[in-house]
């Protein structure tokens, strides 16, 4: 399946007005901007992005293009401050139809996924069948604490809410091994692989080979997993740039799940509807 043939929903990316995130745009080739990303996904064929909510909950500040859904994101101070507004906040985010779900940052709130301040969260989660996402592995700055974005933490939070639907972010990495015992056992957790590179890639062909150990170890345990029906493309948009993630994400994932893992699995885990297949 070429590249330009392939219909494609980037499953995990961020957009947001954030200085920080302005250079990081440019060191992937991009401006942190709607027309630049438009222009990316118009040249990769990405139909689609899911939002993983930055900011405020008021519905009112996640005002998206059509093209977009979004997660709204619990990264703030909201744990000590009123639960109740907050928690009601988050409800009518999730009446919205382009509210597909929850994202949580266990790591930078210091508080596990398992914790009960975040049942309210998946009890509203369950409520509207829509996903809780929940950012697992490496974190972007040092003051978060990793004890609480490992991916084994998932595991009790999947087996307490049997029967929400949790999206294993970054697949926890380097936690690979962890991450993957995580999703063989629940199997209402999913993944996105987004997260695993940044910036532009200078020479494609030079880096595959530099990283073919962590490359092969991706490729083995998702072999070893086997359930390419639970794992979504993501990029983590303005993190890394577009063409060179599609190209590193076909590396390790066999192409008779393109399909699946490029688009048909994040359409049917975060409810998208959109229409046909990859």
């Amino acid at each position: 399946m070429k590249i330009s043939h392939l219909k494609i929903i980037d499953s995990h990316f961020h957009f947001y007005d954030y200085e920080v995130f302005d250079q990081i745009a440019v060191a992937a080739g991009y401006v942190n901007s709607e027309k630049s990303l438009h222009q990316a996904y118009e040249d990769n064929n990405i139909v689609h992005g899911v939002v993983m909510g930055n900011g405020a909950l008021e519905p009112d500040e996640h005002t998206y293009p059509a093209y977009m859904s979004y997660c709204v994101g619990l990264d703030r101070d909201w744990i000590h401050g009123d639960m109740a507004h907050a928690v009601a906040l988050v409800e009518e985010n999730l009446k919205r139809r382009q509210c597909c779900g929850v994202k949580l940052y266990p790591g930078y709130n210091h508080v596990y996924v398992s914790d009960p301040v975040y049942d309210p969260i998946y009890e509203l989660a369950r409520k509207y069948d829509k996903p809780v996402a929940i950012h697992t592995g490496l974190t972007a700055t040092a003051n978060a604490l990793l004890k609480y974005s490992h991916p084994l933490t998932l595991d009790e939070a999947a087996v307490k809410f049997p029967d929400v639907q949790i999206v294993m972010c970054h697949i926890g990495n380097p936690f690979l091994q962890d991450a993957i015992a995580v999703l063989e056992k629940n199997h209402n957790v999913a993944v996105d692989v987004s997260g695993l590179l940044e910036g532009k890639i200078p020479d494609m062909n030079a880096f595959l080979k530099e990283k073919r150990g962590y490359i092969n170890m991706l490729r083995d345990w998702f072999s070893y997993l086997g359930a390419y029906d639970r794992v979504m493309f993501g990029t983590d948009w303005p993190l890394a740039n577009l063409r060179d993630y599609i190209a590193f994400v076909k590396v390790f994932i066999p192409e008779r799940y393109w399909g699946d893992v490029f688009f048909n699995n994040a359409n049917a885990i975060y409810r998208l509807g959109l229409k046909g297949e990859a």
